[in-house]
Parts: structure tokens; C-alpha cells; sequence
């Protein structure tokens, strides 16, 4: 008996006035997963890995036993289909019981077609990457949870940290990508700047189409200006291009580079990013994590995970791995709590609330809105020649209750009411390297 057909029974006894019993959830042969995530297209550099991490993940789980002795069986959907393809996918995997949870998605556009569709289908879903702070502050859930931060939390810790490491910068300049992630993160980066350094100036605003090849116009636009700072939101081949073109004609040796996607390019950028550019990991992720890198467990997955696919693990890797952690503690939770050898979806969705786990990186928390507080790493980048690639010194780690949005809140709004004592009073633990 799927959870899909316990839903509905109970829903006919209740439409009917009949007597409803407590019914208790049978113990599937397997617990199935879906999960959406970018198997093709630019997105991919991020989809990919968050897939091989998946399998990796659940591969250890289900040799240790499952989940009280239920295997984990994942089914994963591309996204980079597209949006109609996506979610005549996603609810034909939920309708035909081929999932009984969903982990969905990587694209801020998706997620919020995904998240009401979810809530029709009343099927729990897991937003594990997606990055729009939209999803809670404009709508309230019963079955969508995110077990990560939102870009407000992101956005904030790279202001603080460039205000922290470079107080005295006068001139700022933005190269984004031309489309929801790129206006909307410079949004929140410039609301927070103008908030806590008012005085600085912006040079100039960028949008490059997505996916374009050639950004010489904008490179050579910022060579005249000569700003101190240079923002990009970027991610993937869009920040890869715009890093190596501005390397080879010198722009990173008269800008500072802030990058807050830029720790899931490190490998493929290699001698281009040079010392001295702020880099971030959109939660505290990176395969050097100063709290992690020296535990067992932490070392293990690394070294799987390379053995694996040849390359080091980036932030997608992290945030599949605290759903993943989110699941498996919900399960657990729901069922020592219950007293049941597996739990009901009811039972599931109270275990979600409040609920805290630990993937890859620091513990989050889901708190009572169903976003996921999550802490957030940044660093600047320096070449040791300990790897063919730049890695990061001066690292800080965030706390992320304090940056994120309270609940109730619109992050624009709220982000406004800040000003430059945050600064000085934010909770942030430093590292040397």
C-alpha cells in the first residue's frame, strides 16, 4: 500500500462521515526517490555532479541497511529537458507511484513551477539547489521544504565578507547574466551594499545574454572605468568565459573579482583565477571545508567522489548530500517518534518541520517556514601549486540564521533596514587557511 493510496482512502472515509482509523504505513521494498536535476545543457556542470554524489550517497546508505532496512531506489529527471518536459515528467513519476518523495530543483525558475505543483499532488519535495528567496516569502507550503539557504543569505555573506576584507573600495561594477538569477542577485547585493556602505559608486551594470561566448565589449568597457570591485553572479560556462577572457587581456590585475558562484569553477578555471578574488560556495561547501577536512567520513566521500568522476567535489555536490541527509533523518526521525517500522506521510511531513541534519558540510536547520538555514563560506582565491588550480585563504563562515530573511519578511524589504554595524556585530568564524 503506497502512501498515494493511504491519501486516499483516508480522504474518502473522511468525504463519507465514516470512522477513521489510524493506518499504518506498510514497509516498501524500497523507498523511491525522484530527483530533478541538469543531465544536459550549460546547467549540467552543476546537475552532473549533483546526480553522481546522489548515487554515491544512497549506494552507502542502502549497503548499511536502508533505511530501517528499506534500500533508497533513485530515478533521476533532466531538467535540462525543459520546463513543459520537466513537469509532465515530475507528475507522471508521482501519479504512477514510481516516487514516493521528489527532490526538485536546480533551476529558481523550475522550483517555482515545481513547488505548487507538488502541493497539488501532495507529494513531499525536497528544494535542494534552487536559489530563489520568492518560493517562501510569497506563498506557504504543507509539502515543499528546502534544505539549503535562498540567495538572500548568499548574497548578504559576500557583502559582508568583501566589506570585511576590503573596507576602503570606492567603485563597483556588475557583469551578470541576463535573466531572473542574474537581476535578481544583483537586487539583493546592491540593496545590502547601499544599506551598509552607501558612499560606494556603481560604475556600471552589465547583462550579457545567457550563454554568450565573447564578453570583450564589457571587458574592454571595464578596462576604461577602472572600477576597484567587479560582481559577477555567474555560474558555469558564462563565469568560466568571462573569468579566462578577463585574465588574458589583465583585468584581474587591476579589479578585485568578487565571485559568489566561483567555488564550482575553481577546476575548470585553473591558473586563470589569480590571488586575490573573493570566492564563494553558496553554503558553506567546498572540498577543503576547514570543519570537515579532517573528519573520517568527510575524507571517505571525498575521496569516492574523485575516484569516482575524476574531478573534486563542488557546492552541488553538498547540497544533494543534505538532502539526501534531510531524508533519511526524516525517516528516522518519523519513525522513533511514532513507533512504527515505517512511517505514514503525515508522519513524514511532522518529522520535516523543524527538522535538523547534517550532509557534507555544517549541520541546517529547517525552521518554521520550511526554509533550510544554512551557514555560508567564502574565501579568496590563491595558487599555492598544491593543486593545478586556485583554492581559498582567509576563509570565513557565516552564520546563517542571521542573514537570512525573517519569516514573514520580504528579503528586498528587510535587507534595506540593514546598515554597516552588521558588519562589525554578524557572527562569522575566520580561518587562516
Amino acid at each position: 500500500m503506497t502512501n498515494r493510496f493511504v491519501k486516499r482512502t483516508v480522504a474518502a472515509m473522511v468525504a463519507g462521515a465514516l470512522p477513521v482509523m489510524a493506518i499504518a504505513a506498510d514497509k516498501p521494498e524500497s523507498l523511491n526517490v525522484g530527483m530533478t536535476t541538469f543531465l544536459t545543457g550549460p546547467a549540467s556542470v552543476f546537475g552532473v555532479p549533483a546526480r553522481n554524489a546522489a548515487e554515491i550517497l544512497v549506494e552507502n546508505i542502502n549497503a548499511e541497511g536502508g533505511i530501517n532496512g528499506v534500500p533508497i531506489d533513485i530515478t533521476f529527471i533532466d531538467e535540462g529537458a525543459g520546463a513543459e518536459a520537466l513537469t509532465s515528467e515530475y507528475r507522471r513519476m508521482v501519479e504512477s507511484g514510481s516516487a514516493e518523495v521528489m527532490l526538485a530543483s536546480i533551476s529558481s525558475g523550475n522550483c517555482q513551477t515545481i513547488a505548487p505543483l507538488a502541493e497539488d499532488l501532495q507529494v513531499p519535495n525536497l528544494m535542494w539547489d534552487c536559489g530563489t528567496q520568492r518560493i517562501f516569502e510569497e506563498n506557504d507550503y504543507q509539502y515543499v521544504f528546502r534544505t539549503q539557504a535562498n540567495a538572500t543569505p548568499e548574497m548578504l555573506a559576500t557583502v559582508l565578507y568583501l566589506l570585511k576584507t576590503n573596507p576602503d573600495f570606492k567603485t563597483i561594477a556588475v557583469v551578470n547574466q541576463d535573466y531572473a538569477w542574474g537581476r535578481d542577485s544583483w537586487d539583493i547585493f546592491s540593496t545590502a551594499l547601499k544599506a551598509m556602505k552607501p558612499d560606494v559608486e556603481v560604475l556600471a551594470e552589465f547583462f550579457p545574454k545567457f550563454g554568450s561566448p565573447d564578453f570583450s565589449t564589457e571587458i574592454s568597457r571595464l578596462q576604461a572605468l577602472q572600477p576597484d570591485v567587479i560582481l559577477s553572479t555567474s555560474w558555469g560556462g558564462d563565469l568560466d568565459t568571462f573569468v579566462q577572457q578577463a585574465s588574458q587581456r589583465g583585468l584581474l590585475n587591476s579589479s578585485t573579482f568578487v565571485l559568489p558562484l566561483a567555488e564550482s569553477s575553481l577546476e575548470r578555471l585553473g591558473s586563470a583565477l589569480t590571488d586575490g578574488h573573493i570566492v564563494g560556495g553558496r553554503g558553506d561547501h567546498y572540498f577543503l571545508h576547514p570543519d570537515r577536512r579532517d573528519d573520517e567520513d568527510f575524507q571517505a566521500f571525498m575521496s569516492q567522489y574523485e575516484e569516482k568522476t575524476g574531478e573534486v567535489s563542488v557546492y552541488p555536490v553538498f547540497h544533494a548530500s543534505q538532502a539526501i541527509a534531510a531524508l533519511t533523518a526524516a525517516y528516522d526521525k518519523a519513525i522513533e517518534d511514532n513507533g512504527v517500522d515505517w512511517p505514514s506521510e503525515d508522519q513524514l511531513l511532522a518529522a520535516l518541520e523543524g527538522l535538523t541534519f547534517q550532509g557534507l558540510g555544517r549541520e541546517v536547520t529547517i525552521r518554521e517556514d520550511n526554509q533550510g538555514i544554512e551557514d555560508q563560506l567564502l574565501g579568496t582565491s590563491v595558487q599555492t601549486g598544491d593543486y593545478p588550480f586556485a583554492t581559498m585563504e582567509n576563509i570565513m563562515i557565516f552564520d546563517g540564521d542571521e542573514l537570512t530573511t525573517p519569516v514573514g519578511e520580504n528579503s528586498l524589504e528587510w535587507v534595506q533596514t540593514l546598515d554597516a554595524s552588521m558588519v562589525e556585530s554578524v557572527t562569522v568564524d575566520q580561518y587562516d587557511n
